[in-house]
């Protein structure tokens, strides 16, 4: 079988076309790959639940019986101050087992303004 001579170029044309878009769209356009975007998702949406449940937080500190653990808060340096709330139970959302890390984050700096 006999290819027209027009064919080779155009073929060549194509695939260099294909691996510039590529480039240009993985690189700059901001195409992302599936496991990325599954990533990026799971990052927001615990942003998301941390923003959510923060007032809550705050309120579980204020409502605690134990005055003790905020005189302790207010005491404790700044980067100790998450593994107290997580140890106090602030940070725990309802029917977990274990606090939620981002959580705590979100909380002891919300705590740390109220001060």
């Amino acid at each position: 079988m006999q290819f027209p001579t027009w064919l080779k170029p155009g073929l060549t044309g194509a695939a260099v076309g294909a691996i510039v878009l590529a480039v240009l769209g993985f690189g700059w356009g901001g195409w992302v790959t599936g496991g990325t975007a599954k990533d990026i998702a799971a990052k927001a949406s615990t942003a998301a639940v941390a923003v959510a449940l923060t007032p809550y937080c705050v309120q579980l500190a204020a409502a605690d019986p134990a005055t003790a653990k905020m005189t302790e808060f207010k005491t404790v340096s700044t980067y100790l101050r998450k593994g107290l709330v997580e140890k106090a139970g602030w940070a725990t959302p309802l029917g977990a087992e274990k606090p939620n890390s981002d959580l705590a984050q979100a909380c002891q700096l919300k705590l740390g303004e109220t001060m």
